[in-house]
């Protein structure tokens, strides 16, 4: 065992010889690099395969021995200032290490189908490996020097991948808001280090926490500054978690492609602000007006996040915001202490989302076979629905993926969420309100997400046709009656290729079978002219090698719960996170003991899942096709006889979709109080520095050059002039003193 924590420090380097053998290649031999270009991708899945092998061993020899390891080296050194180097392997850095490692490697796979396509094929797996191996130094640093910057380099990743089409200007500009808001956050956070180490005099987690807590227990500082220190250190996950208020790049940076929204924008890096809170935990535990503001602006984040997902066209948007809810959730759970449960449900959420985020990209994939790489339209849910017929394997998957987030048991967040929801009870009755409430709405735009893109009709043609667009927020009237019926002057027959006698309306609620393969279809159009002949694309299913990662998250999503079951029978305890977290719970001084009451978990656990399934019944409401769904009608035209009521309920429902699809307005109140007003001020100093201080200067550099121009032409050598230019000087002199009518004279 020893051994293997001996090189454990290579944990981080073993990813990072792609990028460098990549850049070698392209420098000397460019050809033969490009053209040998999925060597490169077996060779990213072997390493980073290394890894993940070299993580489970690591994370089961913790969970028989219940072990911390550390390893430093001295880098600097002098009389008043020492720097190490090194690695700490605890329950932490392991469980972040399978994470990224796991994930990795699916969207690695995925990507080396989803990225063939493109001409910066070899770039994107240099960036990706490149951050796994940030990401992998992160987590098992040491010390806050070494956290700091590899922290730095995620960013750096995550901007160059936000900015993967450069060439396109909204993912550029995605990249340089999400680097300008993170430039934020760090600056925070390098504030908070180098306050800490003037308090401490060192950057080591272990004698920093030691340290710390005996100035606080001894009152030796000032208590303000070390709140202020303290809390400068949460600004940089604040930002990097996409918490309130420094949120808003977490949505543009979909703009990347589609596996870096998974693997980045999901499940590693925004879980980095969740890594360093935890690792940090033993210090933010000794303030606790610190504590405080973390779940505040946790349970504002749960709560933000939601809202603002309701209205999302773009489903990776939609998506994006769901993320940054459950990150909420994840604060939430640290700011009231519960350790573990943060823990847990960032594994379970990591999977999860990763899992959707994958399914979003199989859907685009099938799209973009439509209507050709163009992001407005493909990844628009108003154009979808009805893409079940279409690609059934990548629906029943992201189904799965939709029931997780939403806590529908036995999936994988319905253990982690409940966990968190159970343990806000006791901390505060109004946040437990809000995450509950929260928990519904989740359900609600979560199958909204689902129910657009999957069901009813395939819109993109009913639109074209149409010359109608369905509402953004409801795709039938809120009262169960048509919206608008339906005028078209013409109408479509499938022009079938086998048998010409049967003959079925486009619009029948019959559903016509497409097999997987077939990517056109042709219709009769009868029209008032006549009869043409019209052929229209489908999407189709994904390949195996976009389905394959899919599948390996499903089984995580299904099963991954399981480790984090409080269950414990007749002495066999089978709460294998319990076990893993046990040096880290016991350090935290949290009770690490397993068993739970099951009546007390039972009666939580169906108050939560009620709301998840009032959630789902409303959504199926609203976004389930019209003619499979007669309860809405029968209940929303008794609700339309309310009158006032309803023109009360218009209001509300309006007010909350402006609400939600323009984001809270936060993205405007920067735009216009930080950018337009920085703008200005840069714009009024600019002419302040070239009207004024340029305009003395340049004025008194022309004064004296005409007034030497002038003195110049003065003088001529007699002596007749000099006295006449004297004498009125002299004059001149004494007329300003008279006219003045000073008491000398």
């Amino acid at each position: 065992m020893e051994n293997t924590y001996q090189y454990s420090w290579i944990i981080p380097f073993i990813p990072l010889s792609v990028p460098i053998l990549l850049g070698v290649g392209l420098l000397l031999f460019p050809t033969a690099t490009k053209n040998i270009r999925r060597m490169w991708t077996f060779l990213s899945i072997f390493l980073l395969s290394i890894v993940m092998i070299f993580s489970v061993d690591l994370s089961i020899q913790q969970i028989t021995q219940s072990s911390i390891h550390q390893n430093v080296w001295s880098w600097t050194i002098n009389n008043e200032f020492s720097l190490d180097l090194g690695y700490l392997i605890d329950p932490l850095s392991s469980i972040m290490s399978i994470l990224i490692t796991t994930v990795g490697i699916l969207v690695l796979i995925y990507s080396d189908n989803y990225m063939s396509h493109d001409q910066g094929y070899l770039r994107f797996f240099a960036y990706i490996s490149f951050f796994n191996t940030s990401m992998l130094g992160l987590v098992t640093s040491s010390n806050l020097i070494q956290v700091y910057i590899f922290w730095e380099l995620v960013g750096m990743c995550s901007y160059l991948l936000i900015g993967f089409w450069f060439t396109r200007p909204i993912a550029a500009n995605a990249c340089q808001k999400a680097f300008v808001t993170n430039r934020v956050g760090d600056f925070g956070l390098l504030l908070g280090i180098l306050g800490l180490y003037w308090l401490t005099g060192s950057f080591e987690f272990q004698d920093l926490f030691e340290i710390f807590n005996n100035f606080t227990y001894n009152n030796d500082v000032n208590p303000l500054f070390i709140t202020l220190c303290v809390f400068l250190l949460f600004v940089g996950p604040v930002a990097k978690s996409a918490q309130f208020p420094l949120h808003v790049w977490l949505p543009d940076a979909m703009e990347g492609p589609t596996p870096i929204s998974a693997l980045i924008h999901a499940a590693t890096m925004v879980a980095a602000g969740i890594f360093l809170v935890a690792r940090l935990l033993p210090i933010y535990v000794v303030i606790p007006h610190i504590m405080y503001i973390i779940s505040l602006i946790g349970i504002i984040t749960v709560l933000l996040g939601a809202t603002f997902a309701l209205a999302q066209k773009d489903i990776k948007r939609g998506l994006a915001y769901s993320t940054m809810s459950q990150l909420g959730y994840m604060i939430l759970a640290l700011g009231m202490g519960s350790y573990r449960a943060a823990l847990f449900h960032l594994i379970t959420h990591a999977y999860s989302k990763a899992l959707l985020f994958l399914g979003s990209g199989s859907i685009i994939h099938s799209m973009e076979a439509i209507v050709g790489y163009s992001p407005d339209k493909s990844q628009n849910m108003i154009l979808m629905g009805g893409l079940t017929k279409h690609i059934p394997i990548t629906k029943t998957f992201f189904l799965l993926g939709t029931l997780s987030l939403c806590g529908i048991p036995p999936l994988a967040c319905f253990w982690s969420k409940d966990e968190i929801l159970n343990d806000s009870w006791l901390y505060s009755p109004i946040f437990a309100i809000i995450a509950y409430s929260t928990a519904g709405l989740t359900a609600f735009y979560m199958f909204r997400i689902y129910l657009l893109t999957f069901e009813g009709h395939f819109n993109i043609h009913f639109q074209n046709y149409t010359g109608k667009k369905n509402s953004a927020f409801y795709s039938i009237s809120m009262w169960g009656k048509e919206t608008k019926k339906l005028k078209s002057h013409f109408r479509l027959v499938p022009l079938l290729t086998m048998n010409n006698t049967e003959r079925t309306s486009f619009f029948c609620k019959k559903g016509y079978q497409i097999n997987s393969n077939v990517r056109n279809r042709t219709f009769l159009t009868i029209t008032n002219f006549g009869v043409n002949t019209t052929t229209f694309s489908y999407p189709y299913e994904s390949d195996n090698t976009l389905l394959f990662p899919m599948l390996v998250l499903v089984l995580f999503t299904l099963f991954i719960g399981a480790i984090g079951i409080p269950f414990n029978q007749e002495g066999i305890d089978f709460d294998i996170l319990s076990k893993l977290l046990n040096p880290s719970i016991n350090y935290l001084n949290k009770n690490a003991d397993g068993v739970v009451n099951w009546y007390e978990f039972l009666k939580n656990a169906t108050f939560s899942v009620s709301i998840a399934f009032f959630g789902i019944f409303i959504a199926y409401c609203l976004y389930k096709p019209f003619y499979l769904s007669l309860l809405n009608l029968n209940l929303l035209n008794s609700f339309a006889k309310w009158g006032s009521k309803r023109m009360l309920w218009d209001k509300v429902i309006n007010l909350l979709y402006d609400w939600s699809y323009n984001r809270g307005y936060i993205d405007a109140f920067f735009r216009i109080f930080f950018t337009e007003s920085i703008r200005r001020f840069a714009k009024l100093t600019h002419f302040f520095d070239r009207r004024i201080i340029d305009g003395i200067t340049n004025g008194v550099g022309i004064i004296t050059f005409f007034v030497g121009e002038g003195i110049k032409y003065v003088g001529g050598s007699r002596i007749s002039s000099y006295l006449f230019f004297f004498l009125s000087y002299v004059l001149t002199f004494f007329l300003i003193l008279r006219f003045f009518k000073f008491e000398y004279f």
